[in-house]
């Protein structure tokens, strides 16, 4: 492997906030920003990003009350939060300008972030992150019954989830069974070894707070359709939250985006990675999101 594809470890001081991210490339390549679903954390972008590093710098932080990094209590834990929080880890790396990669509620942060800045995005990768009310999956159904009638008890069922075998079920996500042989337990077996008490509240307010989130979906849907970014849509349609219809929605706003739906669901990047890896290196190519 040569060396600029190689993944380093490293941290970031924001202002006394101890940041653990992962990068990997040239430092004067195309940059690509990859922000991290839940219940997840940069772990999810390990395997892609020596894919990846020859012609591009790609960085995956852990959010604040993710992963490695430290959980703030002066800290907004919300969407605006984190897109703040994204603002200020690229541009303490000096990244001017990156493609960025949209996955889980990762998308919607990163969202916010290109409405608040649209001249810094090049490009966008979407891979299972939803924006369309009327195309979310089965596996809402908890949630929307909260939305409609919040209740101490509903939210308590809510919280329930917040668990080993909670983030089992969203790593698995209804994928057959040949496909869920490739998703290593790793991933519920660490992440949920990193969950405090604190971060599991951090958790539950963030995923109660979802409702408020839906209201952006014009919002996010709007940039889209007025910005018209080169997109890739790279989807897993076996997936109980975003199935395919989640996927083609997108094409309402950006008619010309690349779409292929592949045989996975939600984590892509553990079951189709090579595939998944080879659409997004031509992609690039094509957009002109490459090194001289």
């Amino acid at each position: 492997m040569e060396a600029n594809t190689i993944v380093k470890h490293r941290w970031a001081d924001l202002d006394g906030l101890r940041i653990f991210y992962r990068e990997a490339g040239p430092q004067d390549a195309p940059a690509i920003l990859l922000p991290h679903g839940y219940p997840c954390s940069s772990y999810e972008f390990r395997n892609l990003m020596p894919l990846l590093a020859d012609r591009w710098r790609l960085v995956a932080p852990d959010f604040p009350g993710c992963g490695y990094s430290d959980t703030p209590e002066a800290f907004a834990y919300d969407f605006d939060g984190y897109a703040d929080f994204l603002d200020r880890f690229v541009t303490h790396l000096g990244i001017k300008r990156f493609a960025l990669y949209l996955h889980d509620f990762g998308s919607q942060v990163g969202l916010r972030l290109a409405i608040r800045q649209p001249e810094r995005i090049s490009a966008l990768i979407i891979q299972n992150g939803d924006i369309y009310e009327d195309q979310l999956g089965p596996k809402y159904a908890p949630l929307q019954e909260y939305f409609r009638d919040p209740t101490p008890e509903r939210r308590a069922q809510l919280g329930e989830a917040v668990s080993e075998e909670g983030f089992q079920d969203e790593f698995l996500n209804d994928v057959r069974p040949d496909i869920a042989e490739r998703i290593p337990p790793d991933l519920w077996k660490l992440h949920w070894s990193l969950i405090t008490d604190r971060r599991r509240e951090i958790i539950v307010d963030i995923i109660a707070g979802l409702k408020d989130n839906l209201a952006w979906f014009p919002h996010y849907q709007t940039y889209l359709r007025e910005h018209q970014p080169p997109t890739l849509i790279v989807w897993g349609p076996q997936d109980g939250y975003m199935p395919e219809g989640s996927a083609r929605a997108y094409l309402r706003d950006l008619p010309n985006a690349e779409l292929h739906l592949l045989d996975g669901g939600h984590w892509l990047l553990e079951t189709n990675l090579q595939e998944a890896a080879t659409l997004i290196r031509g992609f690039l190519l094509r957009a002109g999101e490459q090194s001289d």
